[in-house]
């Protein structure tokens, strides 16, 4: 077997990772200059400019010169990282997108963990106790998966948690009013607080991350049961749980067998659910004041400001790109099949 057919199934991904980025980029690029408004206008703040304020304005923009020219611009900025300049701020749009994206990814990464724990447990009580009223209650709302849009959990956990049993802090940041954020060092605050020994300011953190936390675990862990438990199913009732339970196998060893098997399956839909969450918590960023891309993002529609939405678009979709990486990686090393050379060898 040539070390080509043996590689061949990372060498694909990778190669396949920039030539969609580059695909997304040109649907970013057309699509955000279909929103309506002026960026220059909105830039200048002035209802009368004179042509050659506008004119400079337009260059320091980088919207000067025909459509093609503008797009093979953009296309070399991109290239280099360079994503232009904030209208609205007058800064590069890819430090602020670095300094704004961390608290994002921060709620991102830990729903996921706590969506993902929620939803394997959730299967678990639903295949090994079927017919318990636990079990039954799980399937039912592993059904609904997907009914309740984030932004009306959100709301309602507000509304339920925060003004009628005030149990929740205030959804106005990372911490409270007379509370301030620890020093950056990696962006996520959470970590930072941590990093240096700040616990009070951490339990701060959590407090004020649980709603939004139980909002993306609520909306999303019934899409994870619902595949898992069919999958858990199938498992149990197959042939190799069959004989290792005639053998005498311990329970556990049956039970860590079964799920080795239904798993693959569900993280799929955990890479997929990524996106999920990503755009969840972009919403939720919005409506709990975290500071995030969320809050970024719904100002730079606002004002009309192209280089943050182009920017804010291409970061997700790179970030989304290598997540769905990882999922086939962990896909791989659960299933041996899908492992590279496989077929080749066949």
């Amino acid at each position: 077997m040539s070390a080509l057919a043996r590689n061949r199934w990372w060498i694909t991904r990778l190669l396949v990772l920039p030539l969609h980025l580059l695909v997304f980029s040109v649907v970013a690029f057309f699509l955000v200059r279909m929103v309506p408004g002026d960026p220059v206008q909105n830039f200048l703040k002035d209802g009368n400019p004179t042509a050659e304020d506008y004119a400079r304005v337009e260059q320091l923009l980088g919207l000067d010169g025909s459509l093609w020219e503008q797009f093979l611009r953009y296309l070399g900025n991109v290239v280099v990282l360079d994503f232009g300049t904030s209208i609205s701020s007058g800064r590069p749009v890819f430090d602020e997108l670095m300094v704004r994206f961390p608290i994002t990814l921060q709620l991102t990464l830990i729903g996921m963990i706590v969506t993902i724990a929620v939803g394997f447990a959730g299967s678990y009580v639903a295949a090994v106790f079927p017919r318990s009223a636990a079990g039954r209650a799980i399937r039912a709302y592993a059904r609904a998966a997907g009914a309740i849009p984030d932004f009306v959990l959100g709301v309602l956990s507000i509304f339920l948690f925060y003004v009628l049993l005030r149990w929740a802090p205030a959804p106005i940041g990372l911490v409270g009013a007379t509370e301030t954020l620890p020093p950056a060092i990696t962006g996520m605050s959470l970590i930072d607080a941590l990093l240096v020994g700040d616990v009070q300011t951490a339990g701060s953190i959590l407090a004020h991350l649980a709603l939004p936390v139980l909002v993306l675990a609520l909306g999303y862990s019934p899409l994870i049961m619902k595949i898992l438990i069919i999958s858990l199913d199938e498992a149990l009732d197959a042939a190799p749980t069959r004989f290792r339970i005639a053998t005498g196998s311990r329970p556990r060893v049956v039970l860590a067998s079964v799920f080795r098997r239904a798993a693959p399956s569900a993280i799929v839909v955990c890479g997929m659910l990524f996106g999920g969450l990503l755009g969840g918590s972009v919403v939720l960023d919005q409506l709990f004041s975290l500071g995030g891309i969320g809050q970024y993002a719904v100002a730079s529609i606002n004002s009309s400001d192209i280089p943050v939405l182009q920017g804010f678009l291409l970061l997700t979709a790179g970030i989304s790109l290598l997540v769905y990486l990882l999922v086939d990686v962990v896909n791989m090393l659960l299933d041996p099949r899908r492992r590279p050379g496989l077929e080749a060898a066949a």
